[in-house]
C-alpha cells in the first residue's frame, strides 16, 4: 500500500460518533451502556468530591489533623506536597537533583517523541532509548566522571530509583531474551537444550527467591575483596527474570516469519547470519514490539519487590512516610498516598500502553 493509498486515521468527531452508534447498535450494548452511566453516576461525584471538593491540598499534617476527635473528610493532598522531595528523589543530595532531573527529561522527551505522529524514526529513538539512554544516565546519577561529584546508590530513592530499575532491566533483558530466543531456534542440540532449560528454569522461578538466590550467589562470583553494591544485584535479578520472558516473545515473532522468507534470502545468496540480521529480526521485531511492552509494563509493576531487599523505591518512601508519626492521622492521610501511587504507575503503564497501541497500529497500515 502506497503512502496516497493509506487511510487517514479518523478525527475525534468520527470517532466519538462511531463509538456511539457502537454503545447503541443493539440492546445489549443498550442496556451495557445505561449500566455504566447508572454506575458511573452512582460512584464519580462522590469520589470528585472527596479527591477535589473536600480534599486538603496545602500545609503540614495540621492541614488533615482530626477536629474535636473526628477526622476530616476528604483527600489527604498534603502528604504528597509536603514529601514530594522524599518520594522522588529518595535521599538523593539536594544540590545534584538537576541531574535526576536530566534524566527525567530525557525519558519523557523520548516517550513524547514516540508517541507523536510527526515523529517518523520511531525505531531510532526506541534503539537510543534502550542502548544509549541507560549508560549516560547511569554515569549522570552515580558521577564521579566529567566533574560530577559521585552519589553511592545507598543515597538513590523514590521515583528516580523505581524509573533507574526498571530502565535498567528493560535495557538489559532485551538483548540477553533476544539472544537466547535465537539460541533456542539453533540447529546445534546443546545450545538449544541449554536455551530451553534457561527458560524454563526462569520462567518456572517467582522473581522473590530469585531475587535472594542472586542476592546470595553473585558476591561469590567476584575476586576476592570486591563488594557490588545492592542496586546492581538487584538489576541482574530482574534481567535474568523478564529476559526469559522475552525470549518467548522473541521466538513467537521468529516463528511468525514465513519460511518462504529464509527461502528466499538464500537464493539471493545470503548467509545465515545476514538473513537473520537484514531479513527476519526486522519484521520479527516489528511483530513482537507490543508483547515487549507489555514485558516493559510488568518490570515497572515488579520493582516495587526491591523493598525486601533494603532499596526504597517510590512505593516504599510513601510507606516510609505513612509510618511517620506526624502523619498517623487517619485513613484519609493512608487513602490519598496510595490513591496517588495507582496514579503514578498508571500513567507510566498507560504511556507504554499507548506507544505500544500506536506502533502496533502503524504495523497495520503498512501491512
Amino acid at each position: 500500500m502506497t503512502a496516497a493509498e493509506t487511510p487517514l486515521q479518523p478525527g475525534i468527531g468520527a470517532r466519538a460518533s462511531r463509538l456511539l452508534h457502537g454503545c447503541i447498535s443493539s440492546p445489549g450494548n443498550i442496556a451495557m451502556t445505561l449500566a455504566l452511566v447508572l454506575l458511573a453516576a452512582y460512584a464519580l461525584p462522590p469520589l470528585l468530591e472527596w479527591t477535589i471538593v473536600q480534599g486538603h491540598w496545602s500545609g503540614g499534617p495540621d492541614a488533615c489533623a482530626p477536629i474535636d476527635g473526628k477526622q476530616r473528610a476528604g483527600a489527604c493532598w498534603a502528604f504528597v506536597g509536603s514529601r514530594w522531595t522524599q518520594l522522588v528523589y529518595g535521599p538523593y543530595p539536594e544540590s545534584e537533583h538537576w541531574r535526576v532531573d536530566t534524566v527525567f527529561a530525557m525519558v519523557l522527551a523520548a516517550g513524547i517523541a514516540l508517541l507523536s505522529r510527526r515523529v517518523k524514526s520511531k525505531g531510532l529513538i526506541g534503539l537510543l532509548l534502550i542502548l544509549v539512554a541507560p549508560p549516560v544516565a547511569g554515569v549522570l546519577l552515580a558521577g564521579g566522571v566529567l566533574g560530577l561529584p559521585e552519589v553511592p546508590v545507598s543515597r538513590w530513592g523514590g521515583l528516580m530509583l523505581t524509573v533507574t530499575l526498571a530502565g535498567a532491566a528493560l535495557a538489559g533483558s532485551l538483548p540477553l531474551g533476544l539472544a537466547v530466543a535465537l539460541c533456542r531456534r539453533s540447529s546445534m542440540p546443546v545450545i538449544r537444550v541449554l536455551a530451553i532449560g534457561y527458560i524454563e528454569f526462569l520462567r518456572g522461578v517467582p522473581l522473590v527467591p530469585l531475587l535472594f538466590l542472586v542476592m546470595s550467589i553473585l558476591p561469590l562470583l567476584l575476586p576476592p575483596g570486591a563488594d557490588l553494591p545492592l542496586l546492581p544485584r538487584a538489576i541482574v535479578a530482574f534481567i535474568l527474570f523478564n529476559s526469559a520472558g522475552m525470549a518467548e516473545v522473541f521466538r513467537g515473532g521468529l516463528q511468525a516469519i514465513p519460511k518462504g522468507q529464509f527461502e528466499a534470502a538464500r537464493s539471493l545468496g545470503l548467509s545465515g547470519a545476514m538473513t537473520m540480521a537484514l531479513v527476519i529480526l526486522p519484521q520479527a521485531i516489528a511483530i513482537v514490539t507490543p508483547g515487549l511492552l507489555n514485558v516493559a509494563i510488568a518490570i515497572v509493576k515488579e520493582t516495587t519487590v526491591i523493598l525486601i531487599i533494603g532499596l526504597i523505591d517510590f512505593l516504599n518512601q510513601i510507606q516510609a512516610g505513612l509510618a511517620d508519626p506526624k502523619w498517623l492521622l487517619g485513613d484519609q492521610v493512608r487513602d490519598s498516598a496510595y490513591l496517588f501511587a495507582g496514579l503514578v504507575y498508571w500513567a507510566v503503564c498507560f504511556g507504554l500502553s499507548r506507544v505500544s497501541a500506536r506502533l502496533e497500529l502503524k504495523r497495520e497500515r503498512r501491512g
